[in-house]
């Protein structure tokens, strides 16, 4: 089969023919150790069985089928199989109001609909309409009268692989950006961009046939499962983990072997609050063959890892970044052994590069904050339907991020903000993620959020929302005492103790932020 042919179902088949009997995906529900598992012949005749339900279905070629599910082996199955008719796969946020989930497929224009019993009511509520679709089929136990049922349909289903010719430029899938800024943009993906992120991922982490993935994250989203797709191109396992609690992930890691995790920090947060109040104790399990913790979806804060490697000095640890328009982390990695770089999210990934410009396009000198662009086998083809969104950040190959960053004298890249999201005050500018980095060196704090907040005199001050870590207490003079090692103009002028909201992928929800704190409260008069 040449080159052009080798798209991401067919992956899929060569794990099958070289490792037919070995597990592929285990899944395990935490909250009582209940395991499934399917080997990679399993896996690749069960995605066939799905391509031929959708085939029989009338979905062909260039189809949209909308795929709203949590985690799963059926998750997988069902992604696969939809990439292996030649449609394209649209995996929708589990956390999609119906409203949300209705303007997804108002852009997308499905003609199938494969989702969780779960999501069942919120479709049931806008069905009538999403026009375009013809067939729904639930996964579950509870279906609704308007869907067929995946376990029914599949247990007479047909596993003969499909002849649909697929090619490596063809689209693959069609991707919401997690919306944190603004209303969620359909980005198409290729079997080209797939196929990048398998081996820029597995370049990163040198993941083997050995390695154990435990994956946490949403699948929907390009984070996670580009991630696992460095285990996939090598046939390794991944332990599909459901429910996340520190306690939980100690025990897939002790109990399946996992050799890698990726995480966010609130969760590793949480699993050093644990470590460190005794309630978990790393004797209880078994840990030793844990080789690699890496992490992303926002900046990390060094003390974080410091702290970390009190518990784990001598594993590995790096840093990847990425977004949804480069096919997920990769695009800038920090690499493992660079840990003396911990802040930064490091250099270009493999085979990317990059520029950093200012306003006009103009590449800034090094040190200085400007726009982060990259260039690789990665960058979506565009925003789908979209020609304005998609002129703006693609241009000339490159991909305009909207993150700020500046690049040290070494060459590693460092995030300054989001480009909507820099606090001008004063006429300074003020990248919250510094003022973010800063506190989370106070050891009460959990979390930490910087806003602008609308001033009369000044145009903005900073606040920042503040989330105590459980047992501990903090005021606001005691934050605003320690907030005296920042330049006087970046300071919080304004505390506020709540909880800092996330999306599943770990990312910082400004925009609930600044409607629960700032509204359309007039400009602060201090």
């Amino acid at each position: 089969m040449s080159d052009i042919h080798v798209h991401i179902g067919e992956m899929l088949a060569r794990n099958a023919r070289m490792y037919p009997n070995d597990i592929a995906l285990v899944e395990r529900i935490a909250v009582d150790k209940k395991r499934t598992e399917i080997t990679w012949k399993e896996f690749d005749e069960k995605a066939n069985q799905f391509a031929n339900i959708l085939k029989n279905k009338g979905v062909k070629k260039g189809d949209k089928v909308a795929h709203w599910m949590q985690n799963s082996i059926d998750w997988l199955v069902a992604y696969f199989g939809i990439v292996r008719t030649g449609a394209w796969v649209v995996p929708l946020n589990f956390r999609f109001t119906a409203e949300e989930m209705k303007y997804g497929a108002d852009v997308a224009e499905p003609v199938a609909f494969v989702f969780d019993e779960e999501f069942a009511q919120r479709i049931a509520s806008v069905k009538d309409q999403l026009t375009t679709v013809k067939s729904y089929i639930c996964v579950g136990s509870n279906i609704p009268a308007f869907a067929e049922s995946f376990r029914t349909l599949m247990a007479k289903a047909d596993s003969t692989p499909l002849d649909t010719e697929i090619t490596f430029l063809d689209p693959c899938g069609l991707y919401f950006t997690s919306g944190t800024t603004g209303q969620p943009k359909p980005i198409l993906l290729t079997h080209h961009n797939m196929a990048n992120a398998c081996i820029v991922e597995n370049m990163h982490h040198r993941q083997t046939k050995d390695d154990v993935f435990i994956l946490l994250p949403p699948l929907y989203h390009t984070g996670a499962k580009m991630h696992w797709f460095g285990h996939f191109i090598v046939g390794s396992k991944a332990i599909i983990l459901k429910g996340i609690s520190p306690e939980w992930t100690f025990e897939a890691i002790s109990e399946e072997g996992g050799t890698v995790l990726w995480s966010l920090v609130p969760w590793i947060q949480d699993i050093l609050i644990k470590l460190d109040s005794k309630e978990l104790k790393l004797s209880d399990y078994k840990l030793d063959q844990w080789r690699i913790l890496h992490m992303g979806a926002q900046p990390i804060p060094p003390a974080l890892i410091k702290h970390w490697r009190d518990y784990f000095p001598t594993m590995q640890y790096d840093t990847s970044f990425g977004l949804s328009e480069s096919t997920g982390p990769g695009c800038v990695d920090l690499r493992i052994g660079n840990e003396h770089k911990i802040g930064a999210i490091g250099l270009p990934g493999f085979n990317w590069e990059y520029k950093v410009v200012d306003d006009d396009g103009v590449i800034v000198p090094k040190g200085a904050p400007g726009e982060l662009c990259v260039r690789g086998n990665g960058v979506m083809r565009e925003y789908y339907k979209n020609p304005e969104a998609t002129a703006k950040t693609l241009r000339d190959g490159w991909l305009f991020t909207g993150d700020m960053v500046r690049v040290d004298e070494d060459g590693f890249i460092w995030i300054v903000d989001r480009k909507k999201d820099v606090i001008i005050s004063g006429g300074e500018n003020v990248f919250p993620a510094e003022i973010e980095d800063f506190l989370h060196n106070n050891p009460n704090i959990k979390d930490v959020a910087a806003i602008g907040i609308p001033h009369e005199r000044l145009g903005e001050i900073v606040g920042v929302v503040i989330d105590v870590v459980p047992g501990k207490t903090l005021t606001e003079e005691e934050v605003l005492k320690f907030c005296e090692g920042l330049m006087k103009y970046k300071r919080p002028r304004k505390v506020f103790f709540g909880e800092v909201p996330r999306n599943p992928t770990g990312k910082l929800e400004k925009v609930k932020l600044r409607k629960k704190y700032i509204g359309m409260e007039q400009a602060i008069k201090l």
